[in-house]
């Protein structure tokens, strides 16, 4: 209503009568209904169908720590409009959950810290009340350790240790690796897949920048050079990267990857198989995971590169390089964005800004790292990402 409207009632009696109605007579002797006010003046603008994950670990979060973190780590997910959450079963040689394989392995079903618990379990039943899909990421993949000469695994198959051109055990940025390329090693990854997919009720299972993955450095062992030398009769060049031999070695990174859909998709044809490598072509030459082929070859449901950088100038050219290598296939590709690593946290600016480029490179959704950064900016994914173009 307007004020010249009331006043021109002429009294204020007329005024209590049509406060109390509720409704007034225009000049023309037409009811106007008071407005209603919109109780969702936004709709958010995100593809419903596009995956909006969150990376849930146990290291530098607590989020895993007991029943009532995690369904309160649920409700920030939901609350964040998070769809999907990749939550770690396999780091540093131990699993979250109650593993046979690791028992049979290394005598320890369950990372210590989680014994007579469930994490993984926990997660999909709170996940699930609240609608959310539950992945299983296999963290370390092919890498045994961190800073631990190999670690339990190594000490119990030394034979499955990943070797430099010295015949050192294969060390890079601190972890050590298994030999991806041994079929006990595979099979020992095979194994955990299976096993989860088995037990639990997972919606999807994904490998990250360690599976299928091991640093070009490697390859120098007993096993691979016999039959590298069997396959190709010469035996393999001193220089790790020379690219036939780097080849020869992704491709066997991509056969393994192939069975390993097979086997899982033969338990579960339903659940989604995906993968988060480095970004390309850092991928293939430093850990040689030639992921374009696996996009190419369908052995992927959906990839997610782990676009971590620090500036919109960085971040928007490395997702160029993604957009090339997928050869237009954006649809099943959803960039790893990231929130929160250390003491870094991403501004909500520059959030924002990544999240544009995306849309504006035709990635519909994405994947963030971790949990807690988006605990820490609930404010921001509750208040604006739903609503970014």
């Amino acid at each position: 209503m307007r004020m010249s409207r009331i006043i021109g009632l002429g009294c204020a009696g007329w005024l209590v009568i049509f406060l109390l109605m509720g409704c007034k007579k225009g000049s023309g002797g037409t009811p106007t209904p008071t407005p209603t006010p919109n109780p969702n003046p936004q709709t958010p603008v995100w593809d419903p169908n596009a995956y909006r994950a969150v990376w849930l670990t146990n290291v530098a979060s607590n989020a895993l720590d007991t029943r009532d973190n995690i369904r309160a780590t649920v409700e920030n997910c939901k609350k964040g409009g998070i769809n999907h959450i990749f939550v770690v079963v396999y780091n540093n040689a131990r699993t979250l959950y109650p593993s046979t394989v690791m028992q049979q392995l290394i005598g320890i079903p369950i990372a210590e810290k989680f014994a007579g618990r469930d994490p993984l379990k926990e997660v999909i039943e709170e996940g699930h009340l609240a609608g959310i899909k539950v992945h299983a990421w296999f963290e370390y993949g092919f890498a045994s350790s961190y800073s631990a000469s190999g670690g339990p695994i190594v000490a119990a198959r030394p034979n499955w240790a990943a070797r430099d051109f010295s015949g050192l055990l294969t060390v890079k940025n601190g972890f050590d690796w298994l030999n991806a390329f041994h079929p006990e090693v595979q099979q020992f990854m095979i194994d955990l897949f299976k096993e989860v997919v088995t037990k639990y009720q997972v919606d999807g299972v994904q490998g990250d920048d360690r599976l299928p993955a091991v640093p070009s450095s490697s390859g120098y062992d007993a096993y691979t050079m016999a039959l590298y030398k069997a396959e190709k009769g010469i035996d393999p060049p001193p220089d790790s990267k020379e690219p036939v031999w780097l080849a020869w070695r992704a491709g066997k990174l991509n056969a393994f990857l192939k069975r390993l859909r097979t086997e899982v998709k033969a338990i579960k044809p339903s659940i989604l198989f995906t993968m988060s490598p480095s970004p390309y072509p850092f991928s293939l030459n430093e850990y040689l995971q030639d992921w374009p082929v696996w996009v190419d070859s369908g052995y992927v449901d959906a990839v997610f590169p782990q676009c971590y950088r620090y500036d919109i100038a960085a971040y928007t050219a490395t997702l160029t390089q993604q957009k090339t290598a997928l050869k237009g296939k954006t649809d099943i590709c959803f960039p790893g964005v990231l929130v929160k690593s250390g003491t870094y946290v991403a501004t909500d600016g520059f959030l924002t800004q990544m999240i544009q480029a995306n849309r504006t490179q035709g990635f519909k959704g994405e994947a963030f790292f971790f949990y807690e950064g988006l605990k820490d900016k609930i404010s921001f994914f509750q208040g604006q990402y739903p609503y970014i173009k």
